[in-house]
């Protein structure tokens, strides 16, 4: 599945989660300290630093394998190997969340994925539960 969009704040990507059960909206705030990703989810706004593409991109890439999405809430535990324990770990490049929203950190593996499926840097599987994703060479 991929987006539509050029990822501003006028021509958001939009997207679809990866059981393909929500639509979703995203764009880059290049002008926030730290750059953002602002992920619009109905009335819920999520906010993720915007190197997390080309950070899970490179990790992806690192992984050479299918990796299992783990999408959980911020107060839910991730299981680990997954893209929602990497996006939290102290060991991925940031040092931890790259949820910047305190209460909305989590869902990482929910939403990322779409879109480096959209911008051609990962496949993802689009089944109703346990989705799992690899990056793409390019």
């Amino acid at each position: 599945m991929t987006g539509t969009g050029t990822g501003t704040n006028d021509d958001t990507w939009e997207l679809t989660t990866p059981p393909g059960s929500s639509a979703f909206a995203m764009h880059r705030d290049e002008e926030a300290d730290p750059p953002l990703l602002i992920c619009q989810v109905g009335s819920t706004k999520l906010t993720y630093r915007l190197r997390a593409i080309e950070d899970l991109h490179a990790w992806l890439l690192a992984q050479g394998d299918w990796v299992p999405l783990g999408a959980a809430d911020e107060k839910k535990v991730p299981t680990e190997g997954t893209v929602e324990a990497w996006g939290r770990s102290a060991d991925n490049p940031v040092g931890g969340w790259y949820g910047m929203r305190n209460g909305y950190r989590g869902r990482f593996g929910m939403y990322l994925p779409p879109l480096l499926e959209a911008l051609g840097l990962a496949e993802v599987i689009h089944d109703a539960r346990n989705n799992s994703m690899r990056g793409i060479a390019g």
